[in-house]
C-alpha cells in the first residue's frame, strides 16, 4: 500500500498584475523584472478576500476530482504564512466551510516549503490505521505583506492556492519518498519583521513598514541553488532512483535563475523541468 494523490485542485484570483502595471507603481521595468526573475505577470487577490477564500475552491476541486466527500476527510493541513488571522487556524476555518466535520485540522508554517511539509506530514498520518483521507492545501496571499515601494520584493510574488487529496492505494503509484530539512541560520534572508511577539503591531512598526517582507536576494539565491540539488539527491537515494530515471521535475517557482542553476547542478535537461513562473510569479 502506498499513499497516493487522488485528486488536485487550484485557485487563482482574477486580477492580473503585469510588469507594465508595476512600472507605474515602483521604479522598475518589464525588462528588469523579467531578466532577473522570469516573471511577466502575477495574480493579486481582491481586498475582500482572505486566504481561506482561495483555499476553499481549490479544496473543493481536489475533493471532486478524487471522488471523496468532505465528511470522509480525517485530516486537513494548510501550509501558509499568510493565514486569515493568527488564530484560529485557516485549516479550521476551511474545515468548517467544507463541512469536513470528522477531520482534524491545523496550519503549518514553513514558507515556500509549506505544501511539501504538509504532504510529508499527511503521508505519515495516512500510514497509520486511523487516517483514510487527508487534504493538503498550500495557500498564500503574499500581496498582503508586500511593500509596493520595494522593487526587490514586490515584483516577485503572486497570490493563489493549490490542494491535494491523499489516500491509500495499491500498486506502484504513490509517494515513493520524502525528505524534509531546515536551516534556521538563514532566518533573516527572507522574513517579516513585525506582527509577532518580537515586534508586536504598533504605530511605529506600521510607519516603518515592518509588517512587509524583507529579503536578502543574493543570500536566498545562493542558499536555494545549493540546497535544492542536495535535497533532490537525498530523496532520490531514499527512493532508490537516479536522476536520469526522472521524467519531470517540478520545483518551487521562486525565480527562473534559481531553477536554471539548480537543475544544471542536478544534471537534469531543461526540457524535463515544469515552469509557470512567467504567468504566476512566486506564490510561496
Amino acid at each position: 500500500m502506498r499513499v497516493q494523490i487522488l485528486g488536485t485542485g487550484s485557485y487563482l484570483p482574477e486580477r492580473v498584475l503585469t510588469n507594465a502595471d508595476l512600472e507605474k507603481m515602483v521604479d522598475t521595468t518589464d525588462e528588469w523584472i523579467f531578466s532577473r526573475s522570469g516573471i511577466r505577470e502575477r495574480r493579486i487577490a481582491g481586498p475582500e478576500m482572505a486566504t481561506s477564500d482561495m483555499a476553499l475552491p481549490a479544496a473543493r476541486a481536489a475533493l471532486e476530482q478524487a471522488g471523496v466527500a468532505a465528511t470522509d476527510l480525517d485530516l486537513i493541513v494548510v501550509g501558509t504564512v499568510t493565514p486569515d488571522m493568527p488564530f484560529p487556524s485557516t485549516a479550521c476555518i476551511l474545515q468548517d466551510r467544507l463541512g469536513a466535520v470528522n477531520a482534524a485540522a491545523f496550519d503549518l508554517s514553513a514558507g515556500c516549503t509549506g505544501f511539501l511539509y504538509g504532504l510529508a506530514v499527511a503521508e505519515r498520518f495516512l500510514r497509520g490505521p486511523e487516517c483514510r483521507y487527508a487534504l493538503v492545501v498550500g495557500a498564500e496571499m503574499p500581496s498582503r505583506i508586500l511593500d509596493f515601494t520595494d522593487r526587490t520584493t514586490c515584483v516577485l510574488f503572486g497570490d493563489g492556492a493549490g490542494a491535494a487529496v491523499l489516500g491509500r492505494g495499491g500498486g506502484a503509484n504513490g509517494i515513493l519518498a520524502t525528505y524534509m530539512a531546515a536551516d534556521g541560520s538563514g532566518a533573516m534572508y527572507l522574513y517579516q519583521p513585525a506582527g509577532g511577539t518580537r515586534l508586536p503591531a504598533s504605530t511605529e512598526t506600521v510607519a516603518q513598514r515592518l509588517h512587509s517582507v524583507r529579503m536578502l536576494g543574493n543570500d536566498v539565491f545562493k542558499f536555494a541553488v545549493k540546497t535544492v540539488p542536495e535535497c533532490a539527491e537525498r530523496v532520490l537515494a531514499q527512493a532508490g532512483m537516479t536522476v536520469d530515471q526522472v521524467d519531470h521535475v517540478a520545483l518551487h517557482q521562486a525565480n527562473i535563475r534559481i531553477l536554471q542553476a539548480a537543475v544544471k547542478r542536478l544534471g537534469v535537461p531543461w526540457e524535463k523541468v515544469l515552469t509557470n513562473i512567467e504567468r504566476y510569479g512566486n506564490i510561496s
